[in-house]
């Protein structure tokens, strides 16, 4: 932006598109190995959006082209416990051949920003940075001190990004209590006079896992009993076909009590069906919240036709329920049975915090302000996000990235999706309502 933009009173509102379409269209793709091209361009735009508003902001990179960028807000009252605001600014890798956009054009079309990480979450990246950008122009510093973070690696588990930073770089967080981030703050439509927002306040945690068989190689033209394909292939279907028992967290019970009051019934977490096929989109999120839940992704096996493999493998994405890890593992043994090695890839705690205190009703004024229909609820989101390696310095983590949306547009299969996009009047929302956060909080 210009000194001529900044003189004509440009907003917040004004340039978060621009900069949500500049970032899309950075090529960020994480295929979880470094070959991509990684967040350095990234980290640097970030960087540089930052200090043409006066501040000093720091890049880190801990593997060559995996960089996030970090800076620090001074407030009002330094004294005061201090707030993160953290997004990824890595999105996952995407087909041209299969969008209506090309996914790194950054394309308003529709009433909508298309692309690769839309929602996933180069959108709460923009916002942030038009809010903060505002802010800082006209002079108006925040209550207390804001640590900004803009992430490398979160979807391939965040080692290169806020592990690293946290691991290294605890010092950036110093007096840090509490943040927000990702895949949390959208609304769902109950009706016009009644639209929730669905708060993150847990998520499920991780166990990425590679099964392993050993059998006895040899020519495929003979009998053999203990072939590793078969035994493997026995094991995985078990497992994908199984039906972990419902489990209700606190969070869980809160928002099916929160719901149920929004639609007038009483819910049964033992029979959602009815109720999940009432809630569109957000549906995937909330069915996969009632339960673990173990799902095969890649199998491998074998070279030649004729020739039985001594070894088969399988990858299995394994989420467990806050307070839940210790009877997960256990039934994933039972049904994978004594011929299956089953180790980690990549294992993550769950995380749960309590809808309570005054950052909580900080969103609930800065939404209401906005949306007269809204209601904040808290929600456990199915899989993971940043928020668990914050949680080791002591960080109490929310998703909070708000959007308004139409009712018919599928948010949930937005991310890693086909074209995905963000409504425009959406970004503008949400940077109104952080805004307001912000001086609340």
């Amino acid at each position: 932006m210009s000194a001529t933009d900044t003189a004509r009173g440009v907003t917040g509102e004004d340039e978060v598109v621009d900069l949500c379409r500049e970032l899309i269209q950075i090529d960020t793709s994480n295929y979880g190995d470094h070959s991509g091209p990684g967040e350095r361009k990234a980290a640097e735009y970030v960087a540089e959006k930052l200090a043409e508003v006066g501040l000093e902001p720091k890049i880190f990179e801990s593997h060559p082209g995996r960089a996030s960028t970090v800076a620090r807000i001074e407030g009002e009252d330094p004294s005061r416990p201090a707030l993160l605001i953290h997004g990824h600014t890595d999105v996952v890798p995407a087909n041209a051949d299969d969008w209506t956009h090309h996914p790194f054009s950054g394309e308003v079309a529709d009433g909508c920003v298309w692309g690769r990480g839309a929602v996933d979450m180069k959108d709460m990246d923009a916002m942030t940075l038009a809010v903060v950008r505002d802010r800082l122009r006209s002079g108006r510093r925040p209550p207390r001190d804001i640590v900004l973070a803009f992430l490398a690696d979160e979807e391939a588990g965040g080692k290169f990004g806020a592990r690293f930073l946290v691991d290294k770089h605890p010092e950036l967080f110093e007096g840090v209590t509490e943040a927000i981030s990702e895949v949390g703050g959208f609304s769902f439509t109950v009706s016009e006079e009644r639209r929730l927002y669905l708060i993150q306040t847990a998520e499920k945690g991780m166990h990425w896992m590679k099964l392993t068989v050993a059998g006895t190689a040899g020519h495929g033209s003979m009998i053999h009993r203990d072939n590793a394909i078969t035994e493997l292939s026995e094991a995985v279907a078990r497992l994908g076909r199984h039906k972990f028992p419902v489990r209700v967290t606190k969070t869980t019970r809160a928002f099916l009590d929160e719901l149920g009051d929004a639609l007038g019934t009483e819910l049964d977490p033992e029979n959602m069906e009815g109720t999940l096929a009432r809630l569109g989109g957000i549906a995937k999120l909330i069915g996969a919240t009632l339960s673990n839940t173990a799902n095969p992704t890649q199998l491998g096996a074998g070279y030649k036709v004729n020739v039985i493999p001594g070894e088969a493998t399988a990858h299995v994405d394994g989420r467990f329920l806050p307070g839940y890890e210790e009877e997960f593992l256990a039934d994933l043994d039972k049904i994978l049975g004594p011929n299956v090695r089953r180790e980690d890839v990549h294992a993550d705690k769950a995380v749960e915090t309590g809808f309570d205190g005054a950052l909580v009703a900080a969103m609930q004024s800065a939404l209401v302000a906005e949306d007269p229909a809204a209601k904040a609820i808290p929600y456990m989101l199915s899989g993971g996000t940043d928020a668990k390696s914050f949680d080791d310095l002591g960080i109490r983590g929310f998703g909070f990235a708000p959007l308004k949306l139409p009712p018919e547009l599928d948010f949930a299969g937005m991310f890693h999706g086909v074209d995905e996009r963000v409504p425009v009047d959406g970004l503008q929302f949400g940077v109104r309502v952080l805004d307001r956060f912000i001086d609340a909080s």
